[in-house]
């Protein structure tokens, strides 16, 4: 298949992957702000006029450093935005409207590309009390194959992403403190989930971006070193897939 010389990624930061394939412009789980409650961002606020002219926003899940209202209300309230399966009601209550849920195996088109909902396995509850949906990661398809993972722990059912074929993975690789929670990949699971998914190459994200203090003072490896982890255990787990470590607000020089 003859592949078209402009395609784009760029690792906005945490879980935000700007996509630009095929003509078509997509945002994964917009984080623009310069905190999230007390969760501050490290690194410097996007500028939204990079991203506004995208075709739709891709939402994983509903916890707040993922679905963050002040972030897509930058990109403005008609955006068009696909959400897990049980959060129409709570888009709608904020004022947006062009939603899509998406229950894993559900394929929508956008512009030139289909996107496709995948099962992830994380927590679906909006804290402190709800409302709780399905998370979802997401297959980008056009003439590249993408995987975007947002938040999930690995497991077997990964390996069904892998065909056909997958171009990029964009896997989690640590979040925004000093310790993990169940349902999240860190360097060597995320290193691991390589043996299902089978990529050319992987992209490490979900790192080094928002922290709830100052990362130079506490614990200031777990801000900088987990994408690097990821890549050493990647060689001896996956060493046939390339790992793109790429720095907040980067372009990834993927093949």
């Amino acid at each position: 298949m003859d592949r078209p010389a402009h395609a784009l990624l760029r690792y906005v930061g945490h879980a935000t992957i700007f996509i630009d394939m095929d003509g078509t412009q997509l945002l994964t789980d917009p984080l623009l702000q310069g905190r999230v409650g007390p969760i501050q961002r490290h690194r410097a606020k996007p500028d939204p006029a990079m991203v506004s002219a995208i075709d739709a926003v891709l939402i994983s899940h509903l916890h707040l450093d993922h679905l963050d209202f002040p972030s897509l209300e930058l990109l403005g309230r008609e955006k068009r935005i696909l959400v897990p399966e049980g959060s129409e009601r709570l888009m709608a209550k904020h004022g947006f409207h062009n939603v899509r849920e998406m229950a894993p195996g559900e394929t929508e088109a956008v512009g030139s590309i289909r996107v496709t909902a995948v099962p992830a396995l994380h927590s679906g509850l909006r804290p402190p009390l709800g409302p709780r949906a399905i998370p979802v990661g997401y297959i980008v398809e056009g003439t590249r194959r993408i995987y975007f993972a947002g938040d999930t722990g690995i497991f077997k059912a990964m390996a069904d992403f892998a065909e056909p074929h997958l171009d990029v993975a964009l896997l989690p690789v640590w979040g925004w403190g000093p310790k993990l929670s169940q349902g999240h990949l860190h360097p060597a699971s995320a290193a691991l989930a390589l043996q299902y998914l089978r990529p050319t190459a992987a992209v490490p994200i979900h790192w080094g971006t928002i922290w709830p203090i100052a990362p130079a003072l506490f614990f200031p490896s777990r801000f900088h070193d987990p994408p690097h982890e990821f890549a050493e255990h990647a060689a001896k787990f996956a060493p046939e897939v390339r790992i793109l470590v790429t720095m907040p607000g980067d372009a990834v020089a993927f093949p």
